[in-house]
């Protein structure tokens, strides 16, 4: 991580700045702790200036997702119904370890209710447009967290995701975004989407940046990463329904990111993995795991058909709701079966790649008020990246160049691989820079 020579405290008064300059138009952050975020650039100011450091995030300007518990404050989750819910008595896990870690917490990013949804829309707030052209979504569930990084209100921004809820809005704002194998990084004090498939990861703008912050919230030494060549690696492109409905854009940065890798020396070959989507598909007719887990978390209000919650997450949880708990036991069965033939699929690999999403960001107001558009733009921005949590692996999206709009490119590892696929990533990160 670059070490910039400002203090910490007057880059955080920069960002603190341009914040007030919008407070009556926040769309970004939820809630701001500018106080408390003083008083951790000032520690981080006197660390420094008598040459100690907590190390690599030592005063580096943290955003958090609003799903992260903070003590003495309730937790939304993009929710409203959650204004006056038990308050945490003490931070989450990986709250505790940025803060251990000399990290200054700027802020609670928005997020879309629940953490339910990709598009980015949240019927309580404003939608965070895209960092790169307000008028376009920003993806989601880390709507707040993708554009707080991308715009510079922060340097990294800490999301979570259960089906691809940081990767794709680090993708369409044009960030690394990097998803850890689940249960790597502790869980304990985030708000729950689906716990077979959550994990929390970091959005930034170097594959570096997002291996330290991994280091940290996983509780590990944060040690300097050293790139991974690509040369000899045998990296698979799977073929099929994942590469289906590209944008034209897409389908030729993904084609020229592809003849960077094997211009550096990788050995692309092609791979299936169809068949394996096509039975977890079949599993999951009775619904996604997602849903049918969230349905189990949210029944408390679900009872409720008053309740102020985003039509598009308590229709779907209350249907998912009657389904029987063995199904949904059944479903998980089939899922761990499904997890090792993938394994097994991906070993003759070191990993796969693929285009993070089909398309990059589309205008807001297309899926406002057209439901149908509204599911054909979510179906594909989740399509690629929810193989990674369905599948329990780890992924990471890097920018591809030359877009008019941002779009990734994401690679695949297997269970465990983390440290591998970040360095590995790191190279691809400088190939795909080199114009």
């Amino acid at each position: 991580m670059s070490q910039s020579n400002t203090p910490a405290r007057d880059h955080l008064e920069q960002i603190l700045s341009r914040l007030d300059a919008r407070r009556d138009n926040e769309k970004a952050y939820v809630r701001l702790y500018a106080e408390s975020a003083r008083i951790e650039a000032d520690a981080a100011d006197r660390r420094r200036q008598i040459g100690a450091t907590l190390g690599p995030l030592d005063g580096k300007i943290v955003s958090i997702k609003d799903l992260f518990d903070v003590a003495g404050e309730p937790t939304l989750a993009g929710s409203i119904i959650k204004r006056t819910a038990a308050v945490p008595k003490q931070d989450a896990v990986v709250v505790k370890r940025l803060r251990a870690a000399g990290a200054v917490i700027v802020g609670k990013t928005h997020m879309t209710e629940f953490a339910f949804t990709a598009v980015g829309l949240n019927p309580h707030y404003p939608v965070p447009g895209n960092a790169t052209d307000e008028s376009l979504i920003p993806g989601g569930s880390s709507s707040g967290a993708a554009v707080s990084a991308a715009e510079g209100t922060c340097d990294i921004a800490i999301g979570s995701d259960t089906g691809g809820s940081v990767r794709i809005p680090a993708a369409l704002n044009g960030l690394v975004g990097f998803k850890p194998t689940a249960r790597r990084v502790p869980l304990d004090g985030a708000f729950p989407l689906a716990p077979s498939l959550d994990s929390i990861g970091p959005l930034a703008h170097t594959v570096s940046d997002c291996a330290l912050t991994d280091a940290v919230l996983a509780g590990e030494p944060a040690t300097a990463l050293a790139p991974r060549p690509v040369a000899g690696l045998r990296i698979g492109v799977p073929r099929g329904q994942l590469l289906a409905e590209r944008s034209a854009e897409i389908a030729a940065a993904f084609s020229a990111s592809l003849d960077r890798l094997t211009a550096a020396g990788a050995v692309l070959v092609d791979c299936t993995i169809d068949d394996l989507i096509d039975r977890l598909r079949e599993a999951t007719a009775i619904g996604s795991i997602a849903g049918l887990e969230a349905s189990r978390l949210h029944a408390d209000w679900l009872s409720d058909q008053d309740a102020p919650v985003d039509v598009r997450v308590s229709s779907t949880l209350r249907r998912r709701m009657l389904t029987p708990q063995t199904a949904l036991d059944a479903l998980l069965e089939t899922r761990a079966g499904l997890v090792g033939d993938m394994d097994a699929r991906l070993s003759a690999y070191d990993l796969i790649v693929l285009p993070t999403t089909p398309i990059a960001a589309v205008p807001i107001v297309s899926v406002e008020a057209d439901e149908a558009e509204y599911d054909r733009v979510e179906g594909l921005l989740l399509r690629n990246c929810q193989v990674a949590n369905q599948f329990d692996l780890t992924a990471i999206t890097l920018p591809m160049p030359g877009q008019t709009r941002p779009a990734g490119l994401m690679l695949v590892g297997r269970n465990g691989m983390d440290k591998t696929l970040l360095a590995v990533a790191a190279s691809v990160e400088a190939l795909l820079r080199d114009n």
